[in-house]
């Protein structure tokens, strides 16, 4: 079993934990040889998503709610209860991607079914209650450098966002919702523009906050969900709850909320376990070690930070720092990023977090097959898909199946390889932002294999 990582599977590693949602300043090299000409199937898409419902005590998600409705990220309190009143109509505009509508009407489905929300297509989005705008990315992000996309109040276009003041910007004085928009960057990932539909339109409608503690909802800066969760459902329904009206202080909606969550989720009526609050500077640590500014040891440095503050949760934060601080290992750091991927395994399996728990497989299933041990990497690969499928994170579900598919070919099986990898480009199709890109991941995954042994004649 090897014991080091040659720099150039430490590169395509690297490469592999951005694709996993770590940013990384490792080169990007183009596909060479038969990768650059690999034949990539037809683009996959999801049908409708089946959301389980939160299994937390509704206790614990009273406060969730008042802690997501009454508070910024930026931990600005928000003057009064937040909502639109009446239907809602959405409409997108700009240079708008070929997989946005679908996803958006599968969205607004979700919404109406799961929610209860009075939602509809606009065609026109001058007249909509709330514009999806498409916008270059170097435009988008000259404005908000540190945000994949974002919601805007009292706007219903790029043109009126860049004349606006802060006053009118400013959500936390806007408790009677009447227009909003959301602006989306171009030449993204399809699965990018997905995740950015599902958390901008709800946090559009309603909660503004995100909270690292809950691990089952979309509202939390991690981005280990992608997309709307039972719990995030609930929160929703329970905004729109007629018990509630915009401009009640929190005081108001505290007294209101435990009924509302009686009604509206029984099965959670029972005593509640209420988790840490997360310290300012674990998510500051986060951002330091996720972002491209630091340098590869800095952001390895603020990772383990994150490690550190999070020692006394040991919960689904702490295994987010390992596994965020296991990809940023350097050369030479090959047991140690083991040990982080095994730690944070370990947690996500003891809170039944079976997606986090399929990013741990992920790291787990790629330095298996840089050690060569193919049984461990295809069980390892195999073990997180059912998980990945069902949150419907594409991304994910192409970087476990090609694993798997290069460890199935070591282990001789190379017709299941074969179906395995034109099933996982299908969805890395939709998970990355260009072919390009999908060719260099599937060249990147199998050099970390390294070539197949010829067999014997």
């Amino acid at each position: 079993m090897k014991q080091a990582i040659s720099a150039a599977r430490l590169a395509a590693m690297l490469f592999l934990a951005a694709c996993g949602g770590v940013a990384t300043t490792a080169p990007r090299p183009e596909p060479t040889g038969a990768f650059a000409r690999l034949p990539l199937p037809p683009m996959r898409q999801f049908g409708p998503a089946h959301a389980s419902p939160p299994r937390r005590s509704n206790a614990d998600m009273a406060q969730d709610f008042l802690d997501l409705s009454f508070r910024l990220e930026t931990g600005r309190p928000i003057l009064g209860f937040s909502r639109f009143e009446g239907p809602v109509s959405v409409a997108l505009a700009g240079p708008v991607p070929p997989t946005a509508g679908h996803d958006l009407d599968a969205l607004l489905a979700r919404l109406r079914a799961e929610a209860g929300l009075d939602l509809a297509r606009a065609a026109d989005p001058a007249s909509a209650s709330i514009t999806i705008e498409f916008i270059p990315a170097a435009t988008l992000h000259a404005f908000a450098p540190d945000a994949a996309c974002f919601a805007a109040p009292r706007v219903g276009s790029w043109a009126g966002y860049r004349r606006a003041g802060e006053a009118t910007l400013d959500w936390t004085t806007y408790q009677h919702r009447q227009r909003a928009a959301i602006f989306i960057p171009t030449g993204v990932a399809p699965q990018e523009v997905r995740d950015c539909l599902h958390e901008e339109l709800a946090q559009a409608l309603g909660p503004l906050n995100d909270l690292f503690r809950l691990p089952d909802s979309i509202f939390n800066d991690d981005n280990i969900q992608t997309i709307l969760t039972g719990f995030d459902m609930l929160m929703l329904r329970a905004t729109y709850a007629p018990e509630l009206r915009p401009g009640m202080n929190q005081a108001e909606v505290a007294a209101r909320i435990p009924a509302i969550l009686a009604r509206l989720n029984p099965r959670g009526q029972f005593p509640g376990h209420p988790a840490a609050s997360t310290p300012r500077a674990y998510g500051e640590a986060l951002a330091e070690a996720l972002g491209p500014g630091a340098g590869l040891a800095g952001r390895e440095g603020a990772a383990e930070r994150a490690v550190a503050i999070s020692l006394d949760w040991r919960d689904h934060r702490t295994g987010f720092a390992l596994l965020s601080a296991g990809r940023l290992r350097g050369p030479g750091e090959r047991p140690q990023a083991l040990a982080d991927f095994i730690g944070a395994a370990a947690l996500f399996a003891r809170e039944g977090l079976p997606l986090h728990l399929a990013h741990a497989r992920m790291q787990l299933a790629f330095m298996a097959l840089d050690a060569g041990d193919w049984r461990g990497a295809a069980g390892l690969a195999e073990a997180g898909l059912p998980a990945a499928t069902a949150a419907q994170d594409a991304a994910l579900m192409a970087g476990l199946g090609l694993a798997r598919a290069e460890a199935l070919d070591h282990l001789g099986d190379g017709a299941a390889a074969a179906r395995l990898r034109l099933d996982s480009l299908g969805w890395a199709r939709y998970g990355m932002a260009s072919d390009s890109e999908v060719r260099r991941r599937a060249q990147l995954i199998a050099e970390i294999a390294g070539p197949k042994e010829p067999t014997a004649p």
